[in-house]
């Protein structure tokens, strides 16, 4: 414990000190000399104590450079946030290298340009037949590289769909001012400022509806096109994500660390794994 705490220490700021010397701990906040302002971790009504600590090794206490309380910003009711500056060397772990599994884009060939393009292209190699040869294995490397540079290929990564995709300028900057009034009444309790806060509370509530019905009107009308029927479905696909608990597994690690990225892969380790769980005898009922 340091020797710059705040007031006398009662029953359990003594068990704090007994803790951290018992475990070779230092109590980071009594380290640095500041303003009482600035140690003071509770405030309610008169009462202003130090309640709320950081505590390290005492042999790290050397990476920490500074320690404080940051007024005007609330963790929960009355306490404030201690925060604390440290310098640490950290050593670069090399990641395992995920591969990433690119797709052609045969859905293309639904349009019909694509699709003729492909069949001109696709002769070439096989020098102008229309019967294709024997050999299935070549046959098949010439539709894929054809299909590769005709079509494209996929960049390999999800899309991730956002729900907040009715989000705008005006409704970005709304909730911006209501977030530096809100820091503005934490640190200056007056009724002024406290109207300011209900004010911006209630215009950001009135851009977000008014943001929503925008975004759902245009979507009506595009309905009729491709664009909102491609809008449509994206919402659902939305939707039924953000019912399930775990929105996406896309690598997990075999029995030997190996790294799967294959959907039958990972598929075939998660049922081996459950297979396991379940199966397992209780050492219990063993005995």
């Amino acid at each position: 414990m340091g020797k710059f705490g705040v007031k006398e220490r009662n029953l359990e700021g003594q068990m704090v000190e007994d803790f951290a010397k018992r475990i070779d701990m230092a109590v980071v906040n009594t380290y640095f000399q500041k303003r009482e302002e600035h140690r003071v971790t509770y405030k309610s009504g008169g009462r202003r104590t130090q309640v709320d600590y950081i505590l390290c090794r005492r042999g790290n206490l050397k990476e920490i450079s500074d320690c404080k309380v940051v007024v005007g910003e609330s963790v929960a009711r009355q306490h404030r946030m201690v925060v604390c500056r440290m310098t640490l060397m950290v050593c670069k772990k090399k990641r395992s290298k995920i591969e990433i599994e690119k797709k052609t884009k045969w859905w293309k060939l639904k349009k019909e340009e694509c699709c003729e393009e492909f069949r001109q292209k696709l002769r070439q190699p096989l020098g102008g037949q229309v019967v294709l040869p024997d050999d299935w294995e070549t046959t098949a490397e010439v539709i894929r590289e054809t299909g590769r540079k005709v079509l494209g290929v996929s960049s390999g990564r999800r899309k991730e769909d956002k729900e907040t995709w009715w989000w705008n300028e005006e409704v970005q900057d709304s909730v911006q001012r209501k977030r530096l009034a809100k820091k503005k009444w934490d640190m200056d309790r007056t009724e002024e400022n406290r109207q300011e806060y209900k004010e911006l509370q209630h215009r950001v509530k009135r851009e977000v509806s008014k943001a929503k019905q925008k975004a759902y009107d245009e979507l009506h009308t595009r309905l009729d096109t491709r664009e909102g029927e491609k809008d449509l479905y994206r919402l659902a696909r939305q939707r039924d994500q953000d019912g399930k608990d775990v929105q996406q597994v896309r690598v997990i690690k075999d029995r030997d660390g190996r790294v799967l990225t294959s959907e039958e892969s990972v598929q075939r380790r998660w049922k081996e794994y459950f297979e396991e769980l379940m199966n397992e005898e209780n050492e219990r009922e063993k005995e």
